[in-house]
């Protein structure tokens, strides 16, 4: 999500990304003209999860396994297969800047893909993995930008003057982009084609609405928001109705979500700042839902394309951010990345 101006030593104070709760709920006052306070920094390092993280032979959750209050015993899950299908594109904080980076799903073939000394954060693929969409501050506002999957063909597709645009996310037929626009004190989910024309609003009203994502099929669109007594997960409808908040039991909820390839969940993350946890709920409105890790500071989830994995960032090894995966049930976590600069926001796709 969003957050205040600072460098990486300072980053303490803006927790963008990964402490959406606080800037949803205080917003900082906006310049002028309108550009939504953002990091230009990926944060070097958080202080250690107060509950202490998982070892890497984290058992399966079970219906006896510790858990919060009324979860739900999970359901079967298809185990999987390593290394797991399709690539990851992520931010990588290389010398200063944040910028694009890709690799295998199992963490081989590191590769830097954008290079400019500007803010390049928010990385989604797009369907059939060829292209990949991402904000950028290269033109001097936050705005959407294309590129191919190698990288190649870098250019900025939202009209200038819209606003500052975050998390931008392909529908999964190719024709649209959904994202955040933060004008003024509030931030609410857009679409544009995706050659940046007929850019129009989906949500409105002194909100905050962020990080939407398409469900599989391309019908819904989940966001965070604070429109009720605290901040949870939304679902409307593409075309903009049947807005609906999806019910669990978990506080402290941040954006950055995922569906579930087959639709049934959303994962996301919550919990107090420096000690986050990912979790799933379901998105037929039944409440049921599951935590998935146990301490450490994780976020931002994202499946793999057969379903069977979920990658996230995590601060479990007291240090940088780096990229984690673990099977859809939470079992088996293995770090990808071990760079000496931080990972985070990873996507997975084709």
């Amino acid at each position: 999500m969003l957050g205040v101006f600072c460098t990486a030593g300072a980053f303490a104070a803006l927790y963008a990304f990964r402490d959406p709760v606080a800037a949803l709920l205080n917003p900082p006052p906006l310049p002028s003209p309108p550009a939504f306070p953002v990091p230009t920094a990926a944060p070097a390092t958080q202080p250690p999860a107060t509950t202490a993280a998982p070892p890497v032979t984290q058992p399966a959750p079970t219906a006896t396994s510790p858990a919060l209050p009324g979860t739900p015993a999970p359901s079967p899950l298809p185990t999987g297969v390593w290394p797991p299908p399709g690539q990851i594109v992520y931010v990588c904080f290389v010398d200063g800047w944040d910028q694009i980076c890709r690799m295998d799903g199992d963490g081989g073939n590191q590769e830097q893909l954008t290079f400019a000394e500007a803010t390049d954060f928010y990385p989604e693929w797009g369907p059939l993995g060829l292209l990949i969409t991402f904000s950028s501050r290269r033109s001097g506002e936050f705005a959407i930008w294309l590129m191919n999957a190698d990288g190649s063909d870098q250019r900025q597709v939202s009209p200038a003057g819209t606003g500052s645009l975050f998390a931008p996310d392909i529908s999964p037929d190719g024709s649209q982009i959904v994202f955040t626009n933060a004008v003024g004190n509030w931030q609410n989910i857009w679409v544009m084609d995706l050659d940046g024309s007929n850019a129009r609003p989906l949500t409105s009203g002194p909100f905050n609405d962020i990080d939407p994502v398409w469900s599989p099929d391309g019908s819904q669109i989940a966001f965070a928001s604070d429109r009720g007594a605290e901040v949870k997960h939304w679902v409307v409808d593409a075309g903009g109705g049947n807005m609906r908040m999806l019910p669990d039991e978990i506080p402290a909820q941040g954006g950055r979500s995922d569906w579930s390839p087959d639709g049934r969940w959303l994962a996301f993350y919550a919990g107090p700042q420096n000690d986050r946890d990912i979790y799933r709920v379901a998105t037929d409105g039944s409440g049921e839902w599951q935590r998935l890790t146990n301490g450490g500071g994780n976020l931002a989830p994202s499946y793999s394309p057969d379903g069977n994995w979920i990658a996230f960032t995590s601060y479990r090894t007291g240090g940088d951010a780096e990229i984690w995966v673990m099977r859809a049930d939470g079992s088996d976590p293995r770090q990808l990345t071990d760079n000496d600069y931080a990972d985070w926001q990873p996507r997975w796709g084709k």
